[in-house]
């Protein structure tokens, strides 16, 4: 059976972490069954890693401020979880699922293929979405 998504329920929980004005950060997207559907959403970037376990495959867009000392922003990733456990039939399935997560989540800087739990690491993904924002400043010193 073909993966369908809820795009007006997953578009929600998208918007929600691009919203300025709320707390949210991270949303994640799950199966059910052949369908894929919003797995929850907050403001605690750890609650999103306990979601990602050994025998899941998940999408979740995640918002990490990034920034040096002249500029703070917030930065948005994409991140696709495959979990040690999973099938090898549901891992190869998971490339063209992610195509129907993308045309909800379109506004992210970069995008992370993830199934090592310690790759979860909220520092890590900081530094290479700073990586890949361009100009640092840190680095002077005055």
């Amino acid at each position: 059976m073909a993966t369908r998504i809820d795009k007006e329920a997953c578009r929600d929980a998208y918007n929600l972490v691009r919203d300025d004005t709320t707390d949210i950060n991270w949303a994640a997207f799950k199966y059910e069954g052949s369908m894929i559907v919003p797995a929850g959403h907050g403001t605690d970037y750890a609650e999103f890693k306990s979601l990602c376990t050994d025998d899941v495959r998940l999408f979740g867009f995640v918002r990490i401020t990034t920034g040096d000392a002249m500029s703070k922003r917030a930065k948005f990733t994409l991140i696709t979880w495959i979990g040690e456990n999973v099938s090898g039939l549901q891992r190869a399935k998971i490339s063209t699922d992610k195509t129907l997560v993308k045309e909800v989540v379109q506004n992210f800087a970069k995008e992370f293929m993830l199934s090592d739990s310690r790759e979860l690491d909220e520092d890590y993904l900081r530094n290479e979405l700073k990586k890949a924002g361009g100009a640092n400043y840190d680095a002077q010193a005055e």
